[in-house]
Parts: C-alpha cells; structure tokens; sequence
C-alpha cells in the first residue's frame, strides 16, 4: 500500500509554479476546489499507484478535470444532417447582419425603453413593430419570446374563462410534448372543439358561434398533415362567419413564412400575408423557423387587440429581450431589401443550386481521398413542410462501426451532426455553411485518422 504520507498538502500543491497557470486560466477558488477533490480521490482508490502521489501528475489531473468544468454545454456545430430548419441544434443560423446588430447592442447601452428624441421612458415594442407593420400590412405587432408565448398570451389576455372554437383535427402536439389544447387549457379559455379529426365544416363552427365564444382559433398542424377523406373551410370563410358573430379569428401560423415555399420547388406553406389578407385579427408565428431570424414569438393584427395584449401582465413575463429585438429586427430588412434568399441562412439553403451542393460534395471527396457522391433528400424540419423533401447530393462514406464513428464526430471540437442509413454515414452539404467546408474537411479527416489507428492497434 502507499503511503499516504508522501501525498503533497492543497497548500504545497498550490504554491508549486505548474499550480500558477491552473490559477491564471480558472482563478484560484476553483483550482483550490479541483485539488480537494483530486486528493480525495487518490485517497479512496484502493489500487492506486506511486504515480498517483506525485505533484505533477495531480496537477495534470486537476487541469483537466478543470477545462471539462469550463467547458460551455451550448457549443457550435456543423448540421450535415441536411434538416435545415433542425430544432435540436437550434432552428436558423442567423444572417451576418443579425449578428453584427447583436454583437453592437450586447456590447454597450442601448435605448431599449428610452425615447431618444423626447428623452423620457419609452417601450420596447416600437424597435420591430414598424418594420413587421411594412412588411405585411398589419396595423400592429408585438414581439414576445417565443410562438407558444405568443398563443398563451392571446388566449390568456382574449378568452380566459370564455370559449375558444378550433377544430379537432388542429389540435395537435409537436416536438417536446408541446400539445395545442395544453397550452388553451393553461390559459384558463375553454375549449370547444368542433368537427372530426378528419373533417370539419362551415356550419361546425357556426354551431359553435351560437352557443358563444370570446374567440375562433385556427392552428397550424405543424409536422404531420392529413391526407384522404378530409375536408376544412377556406380560412376567408370561417374569417367571415366569425366576424358576422362578432368573434376575432386567430390564427397560428407556427413556421411563419415571408417568402412562397412553392417558388423554391416545395409544397405552398400558408403565409403570414396570406392570414391577414383574409382578415385574420391576431396571427402568430415564430421567429426562427421560416422566418429566419432569433427565437421570438411574433403576433401582428387588429391594432386594438394588439393593443390589450400589450397591457396584459403576462406580457411582461414572456416579453423580448434586446438581443433578440436587434436580431430580428436586422432580420426584417433582409425582406424590405429583397435580399432575404441571399442573406438569410435558411433561405440560401433552401434556394440552393443543386450542381452547386454537388460539386462541394465531390469537393469533399476529393479532399478525403474516400466516400461517393450520390442523389439524397433535405428537410426543412422545424414544423414546417411536413413529408416535403428538397433534391441534394450527399458524400456517402462506407465506415466500419459506422455508429461508433457518428459518435466520435459528435465528439470533434466541432461537433458534426451526420446522417447514419443503411450503415453508410451521408454528410449533406445543403445545411453546411460554406465557411464550414474546410473546418468540416479536416474534422473528418482527423477523426477517420484516429478511427484507423484504433483498429491497427
């Protein structure tokens, strides 16, 4: 057995000048904590060796065991997935200019509520409203954190204890166990639902509209569709019949299109200017799906319903911060400029030439010396566009343990996000940015290096 005698003290440990650049780098409190626990550790190991009493090796072990503490848990990835709109790996990268207007207002004051001109307090919602209001038309705008926020305020601030007609084939759950009904449960509104899962008529919802109701509904069905015998009103009519009642209509748009996805070789997504030139009162839609910009939840409409949200408490709770008005709103000028398919991330992938995304495959696998470029699917994902698929080329690499390898790229200093399928790893250039090629190329070429060096040894 060592003896434990000959294990150096936390304070000798401390004064000794390799301990100088650990305190440097982490600060003192955290080197300090790191030893304690190091030294407990060698003392409870019953096979500990000679080695494991010397300073150096100690220190060596706090270090590390410091820059895995420090390490950030949120960290930059390469999605080769080809999902473009991927919600596990954060939805839309941002434009350049996006992030440029963050990095200004993250970085210094700014006049989020102060009214520059009158030097007194002022609001927060002015900074986008007025670009969201040239853009569609919309009489007023209000942004909040996020879509889900966005539909609980309404129907918090619209039908708290009163009735909300939607039909019940809307009445979905999407990614993360977020379920529509839920959310209108949460906000106190009674549900009233009408039609089948199937199929829903006009007169349903007039049947509704005679019993009462503070409001009518109508949600996107996000990441599934239905398909065969089903049948829904035009939105233009059930708009008609509410207003004849005297009912608003909201409508929840979910991915929250600018530009027609029909354009771009996918299926038509219903678009924000769409909802309000059928005379919606309130549409709601996120801000980083379709749109292209920073998590945000985006409700436009009828000036004085948009007026009695903003004065509802719960507005305060979910409203947005300065980081993400900047974002967005620098992402609403790409769409005023007409530069939204060049600028904005999620719309140069989708707008992708196909002979382009082939040739950076074939760049790819040039530069790896492996793999064959062959036809592939993207997705938008994100909700949006469900069963919809864009054409691409993918490099297919053939790899033993195929899984273990994904894994192993997954743990690269820049994660890589790939698709594992009939045991080949495909790598989709399609949601890659282009500034992601030469970082991507060496990641792999790494990574496969220490895959072979594995099995030689």
């Amino acid at each position: 057995m060592n003896d434990l005698r000959l294990l150096p003290s936390v304070d000798k440990l401390l004064s000794l000048p390799q301990a100088g650049p650990l305190i440097d780098k982490f600060g003192r409190g955290q080197v300090l904590n790191a030893v304690q626990k190091e030294l407990a550790i060698i003392r409870a190991k019953p096979d500990r060796k000679d080695s494991d009493l010397l300073a150096e090796s100690i220190l060596h072990q706090v270090g590390i065991s410091l820059e895995e503490q420090n390490h950030p848990s949120l960290v930059r990835v390469i999605n080769a997935s080809g999902v473009v709109l991927h919600t596990n790996l954060g939805r839309a990268p941002l434009s350049e200019s996006a992030i440029e207007a963050i990095r200004v207002v993250a970085g210094s004051y700014s006049n989020l509520e102060y009214d520059l001109p009158k030097g007194v307090r002022g609001s927060r919602s002015v900074h986008a409203r007025d670009l969201l209001c040239r853009l569609t038309g919309a009489e007023d705008a209000l942004v909040v954190n996020n879509n889900a926020g966005a539909v609980l305020l309404c129907l918090s601030a619209l039908a708290r204890r009163r009735g909300v007609i939607i039909s019940r084939s809307q009445l979905v759950e999407i990614g993360g166990g977020f379920r529509v009904p839920d959310v209108m449960k949460q906000s106190g509104a009674r549900l009233i639902e009408v039609g089948t899962t199937n199929r829903t008529r006009l007169e349903d919802y007039e049947d509704a509209l005679k019993t009462g109701a503070a409001l009518v509904m109508r949600a996107h069905t996000s990441n599934f569709k239905l398909v065969g015998f089903t049948a829904q009103p035009e939105l233009s009519e059930i708009v008609e019949l509410a207003h004849r009642y005297q009912v608003p209509l909201m409508d929840d748009l979910g991915s929250g299109a600018l530009l027609d996805t029909a354009g771009y070789g996918l299926a038509h997504e219903p678009m924000i200017q769409e909802s309000l030139q059928a005379g919606v009162d309130l549409v709601c839609f996120s801000g980083d799906k379709l749109l292209g910009g920073p998590q945000a939840g985006i409700i436009l409409g009828n000036a004085d319903l948009v007026a009695k949200l903003k004065r509802h408490p719960l507005a305060r709770a979910i409203r947005a911060d300065k980081l993400c008005l900047a974002g967005l709103s620098a992402t609403l000028l790409h769409y005023l400029k007409g530069d939204a398919e060049r600028a904005i991330p999620v719309w140069r992938m989708i707008a992708a030439d196909l002979s382009t995304l082939r040739q950076r495959a074939e760049n790819w696998q040039r530069r790896l010396n492996m793999g064959e470029v062959v036809p592939g699917e993207s997705t938008i994902g994100g909700g949006s566009l469900p069963e919809e698929t864009l054409p691409t080329f993918v490099l297919s690499l053939s790899i033993p343990r195929v899984d273990s390898f994904a894994a192993r790229l997954r743990r690269a200093k820049i994660p890589v996000i790939a698709r594992v399928q009939g045991g080949h790893l495909l790598l989709d250039p399609r949601t890659v940015l282009e500034e992601e090629d030469q970082p991507l190329v060496d990641i792999l070429n790494t990574t496969l290096a220490g895959a072979n060096n594995e099995v030689r040894s």
